[in-house]
């Protein structure tokens, strides 16, 4: 059943789901388990806030996310094939206009860390 985004529970599901599947992917899984290790709680935590922040306007997350993208191994592939599942994850439980923010939030999101990614590493 497809429901609004309304609450902190609803962001923890979008979070538990959309990770889920990036812990099992091909090609997302080896870069994110790499870096996370032992580490999922900790992580999902911060995505908590962080999509909390966004989508209810409230300061659950502080920092630049930005920063923590500059070492891994990741390019343009690597969003489009995160945007895919995220996007995918959202519309399998929610529909409306949080739903839609969160997706054209994260697609904005997206296009700037590679733009920005290529311009660092110096690639076309």
């Amino acid at each position: 059943m497809v429901k609004e985004i309304t609450s902190s529970e609803d962001i923890q599901l979008m979070v538990n789901e959309f990770y889920g599947k990036i812990r099992e992917d091909e090609l997302l899984g080896p870069i994110f388990n790499n870096v996370i290790k032992d580490n999922w709680d900790t992580h999902l935590e911060k995505m908590y806030g962080f999509w909390e922040t966004i989508v209810f306007n409230v300061r659950q997350y502080t920092g630049s996310p930005f920063q923590k993208h500059i070492p891994l191994p990741i390019e343009g592939k690597h969003f489009q094939h995160w945007l895919a599942l995220f996007h995918a994850t959202i519309d399998e439980h929610f529909v409306g206009k949080n739903a839609e923010e969160i997706k054209k939030r994260s697609t904005q999101m997206g296009m700037m860390f590679e733009h920005k990614l290529k311009h660092i590493k110096g690639s076309d």
